[in-house]
């Protein structure tokens, strides 16, 4: 009959560099829609989804600016429109993530 020894290895150590989540990185980037003032956010993942909630954001009046690294800056000062062109919507079902930050700013969305 075969056997298995276990025995007591040292303690792990080290780190692991965790990287960002689309299912988190799109409420950010609509959140991010509350604010005035620019806004960096970091270890965004390049997925086609994310572009597109770039591109929306974008057609409603809001800079954009993605950076290979990750990192998407973006500056809702001049976000005055409130209606996406549905070809955008209609590519993507997180899309109406962006309805709450525009019913807060706006008043409609």
């Amino acid at each position: 009959m075969s056997k298995i020894i276990v025995q007591k290895s040292p303690p792990l150590k080290g780190t692991v560099r965790i990287s960002g989540a689309k299912n988190s990185a799109l409420p950010i980037i609509a959140a991010s829609l509350l604010g005035t003032e620019d806004v960096l956010i970091k270890d965004v993942p390049n997925l086609r989804d994310v572009d597109v909630i770039c591109e929306v954001i974008a057609s409603l009046g809001v800079e954009v600016e993605r950076y290979e690294n990750g990192r998407i800056r973006r500056n809702a000062s001049n976000l005055a429109n409130f209606e996406t062109p549905y070809e955008l919507m209609s590519k993507m079902r997180a899309s109406f993530l962006v309805m709450g930050p525009l019913l807060t700013r706006l008043g409609k969305a």
